[in-house]
């Protein structure tokens, strides 16, 4: 038996919890929903990286959608309830192969049945606006990770790819880690500074997730995880989803994305600006310097190192799949996920490793929220805090 063969007979019964994809969001920029115009019952590969079928030949049997909206939307709550409501539809749409999963034992039921169990995580605070009673609002629909921040500072936290500005964690922004820790919402520390990552570590009773994040030591990009908070995961419980995304994986791929945005920015664009004349700029750049291509061993040595730091039961995946331009070799869209843990069977990981890798982690993370949250609602209200109440100077 192959390794290839090996992976798709585990994955029969381990199937692969995927943490991070943005299908929602390529949904509303693409076709604004049309489900018909994007009908992902059917191949979608020359639009998308995900559709059934494609779940269906990489092992899928549960995917976090994220229901992320940019930072500056002109109401966020209001987008992020469209996001949710796409969710929605696609569940309704889609009944036979996916399944609505808001706990691990909706996780286990969908893995029984056959389908793709189908949680929400919402992609940044500013998603909340700084309300108490949004966050409990998008749990009650459904939303089981919060990721604290996104590309930008919120308010009281600050986030990897913005100049600092709390210093990691605002008093208001660990009483939102205790309220999620009372809902038994998960913790999301991708996207956020490593000095947010340690508040929140100092903060959270429940195990935190890192739904799509890679290794700082292998590629040293400020959105990846540095050892020590690796190190930290064992005793908080937590499970860090090793990502696909190029330039978070391979530093060469870092280097060029750093020359190519300030060529954009030398020609008077700004660095994510998509139109034909900017494309045309950064299209000359890339003949001139081709683009780096990370690959399945590019990833497989971050897990090789994440395991080192943390340990085998504080590993999961979150490919950010329809949330990247490009995708390593051999992991082009959600089919290749057997690519990766062929990979790893090669390198020694045994299938027990490999099922706590693609399922059992993840599952456990989810419970062992549940189970936090169970004891502090025993003990602890709602909170109806404000931000100003905690961080007098907010705005």
């Amino acid at each position: 038996m192959t390794s290839l063969e090996a992976v798709r007979e585990l994955l029969r019964e381990f199937p692969v919890a995927d943490g991070h994809n943005d299908l929602p969001w390529a949904l509303r920029e693409q076709v604004r929903y049309d489900l018909d115009a994007r009908d992902v019952a059917a191949d979608q590969s020359a639009h998308l990286h995900t559709d059934i079928p494609r779940l269906r030949a990489g092992g899928v049997g549960a995917q976090y959608w994220s229901v992320y909206v940019r930072t500056d939307s002109p109401d966020p709550v209001a987008a992020t309830l469209e996001q949710i409501d796409c969710v929605g539809q696609l569940l309704a749409r889609y009944g036979q192969d996916l399944r609505p999963a808001l706990t691990a034992a909706d996780m286990e039921a969908a893995r029984r049945e056959g389908r793709i169990a189908s949680l929400m995580g919402a992609e940044g605070g500013h998603s909340i606006a700084n309300s108490l009673g949004t966050l409990r609002g998008l749990y009650g629909l459904g939303v089981r990770y919060l990721t604290l921040t996104h590309n930008d500072n919120v308010d009281w936290a600050d986030s990897a790819t913005d100049e600092p500005r709390a210093g990691g964690l605002t008093a208001f922004g660990r009483e939102v880690v205790r309220e999620m820790n009372r809902l038994g919402m998960l913790v999301d520390l991708s996207h956020v500074a490593a000095t947010t990552m340690r508040d929140a570590l100092d903060t959270s009773t429940a195990p935190v997730v890192f739904s799509h994040s890679s290794a700082r030591a292998v590629c040293d990009h400020p959105r990846n995880i540095p050892d020590d908070v690796l190190e930290r995961l064992p005793a908080n419980g937590g499970v860090a989803m090793v990502t696909f995304v190029p330039k978070f994986v391979l530093q060469a791929a870092v280097d060029w994305t750093a020359a190519a945005d300030e060529n954009m920015r030398a020609h008077g664009f700004h660095h994510l600006d998509t139109t034909p004349e900017a494309m045309k700029v950064h299209r000359a750049f890339e003949e001139r310097h081709p683009r780096p291509v990370a690959t399945v061993s590019t990833v497989a040595d971050h897990l090789d190192h994440m395991r080192e730091a943390a340990g085998i039961d504080h590993l999961g995946i979150g490919g950010d799949y329809d949330g990247t331009a490009f995708t390593p070799d051999g992991l082009d869209d959600v089919s290749g996920y057997p690519n990766l843990l062929a990979e790893l069977l090669d390198r020694g990981w045994s299938k027990a490793d490999l099922a706590k890798l693609t399922w059992k982690n993840a599952v456990r993370v989810l419970d062992a929220a549940e189970e936090v949250a169970r004891g502090l609602q025993a003990t602890r209200s709602p909170s109806n805090a404000t931000i100003e109440s905690f961080d007098p100077s907010a705005g």
